[in-house]
């Protein structure tokens, strides 16, 4: 057993309570290997108190649903934040009550936090390191709903593994996931089917995506294009990679104006762009990245700079 899994184990074992989040805004990933983590918890150690915190997101509460906490919990209780590269994404500030903090992440590193982390960047998702953790103990068939989230977070995050995040390993550990009795038909369906308004938003996208000689990408999606579709921003990120099989694009920007920033949704083939999202107060993968933007102004800079990127690329 590695060192740092064995420590995150021994860890696990020395408290009553446990706590475990992920980030703001969650994806199929950040769920998964937030609920998964808690099954394989009560698998070994039935005994424990496990409890999922943040906010439930509504799309996804097919995985799970998140509980309500106390404050008084908190502050007994070990703290473990899943797929979270730094503190200010961590979706419940009261972390900070724990008397100790475990981080389990595959994003480059931004913060360097908790008592004990474990970042493996090579790892195609988080669910993909749970996944690592369950056969640190045992090699028998997971229970189906701990495999069910497990899979559907390394699916989401390879993209039913077609991006370059996929191994040799995230094979391996999907296949060993299905022999549990779960539906992936299910699991697809759920992940990726489209409300009717949403799909009228990806032909609006289509219809208006500026494309540029470098191979960049960008559309905006103004706060009346939304409200014209009856759309959520958190609806539109269903929608980010739908032109993303275009002849020559490099790399893309989705722009999505919200009540007191522009979210912006970063995706590459070619060049690294989580360094591009830095500047502008986000991070993530070298090929999928977060940031924001105050202004549209801004935003035309952030199109510049991708423009050169991809021009660099060449």
């Amino acid at each position: 057993m590695t060192d740092v899994k064995k420590r995150i184990i021994e860890e696990i074992k020395q408290w009553d309570s446990i706590i475990i989040l992920r980030h703001v805004r969650p994806d199929p990933d950040a769920i998964g290997s937030q609920a998964g983590l808690k099954e394989l918890i009560l698998t070994f150690f039935p005994d424990k108190k496990v409890y999922l915190g943040g906010e439930t997101e509504p799309s996804l509460s097919f995985l799970s649903e998140m509980d309500e906490i106390s404050e008084e919990t908190f502050e007994q209780s070990l703290v473990i934040a899943c797929d979270t590269a730094n503190t200010e994404r961590i979706d419940d500030e009261r972390y900070q009550k724990a008397s100790k903090l475990i981080k389990i992440d595959h994003h480059p590193e931004v913060d360097r936090y908790g008592d004990i982390q474990w970042v493996s960047t090579d790892a195609s998702s988080t669910c993909e390191m749970i996944t690592e953790l369950y056969l640190e103990l045992s090699n028998d068939t997971p229970e189906n709903d701990l495999a069910r989230l497990l899979y559907a977070g390394i699916v989401a995050d390879t993209g039913r593994f077609k991006f370059s995040n996929t191994t040799e390993k995230t094979f391996r550990y999907a296949s060993f996931l299905i022999n549990a009795s779960f539906s992936r038909d299910e699991i697809h369906e759920k992940l990726y089917e489209k409300k009717r308004n949403v799909m009228k938003l990806e032909g609006f996208v289509l219809s208006n995506v500026d494309v540029m000689p470098s191979g960049a990408a960008a559309i905006k999606l103004t706060k009346s294009v939304l409200e014209n579709y009856q759309v959520t921003s958190k609806d539109s990120s269903a929608i980010v990679n739908c032109f993303s099989t275009l002849e020559g694009l490099k790399a893309w920007v989705f722009f999505v104006e919200e009540e007191d920033i522009i979210r912006v949704r970063l995706r590459s083939k070619e060049p690294i762009i989580n360094t591009l999202a830095e500047q502008y107060n986000g991070g993530g993968h070298p090929m999928a990245s977060g940031a924001s933007v105050a202004t549209w102004e801004e935003a035309d800079e952030l199109i510049k700079k991708l423009n050169q990127l991809c021009e660099d690329a060449s």
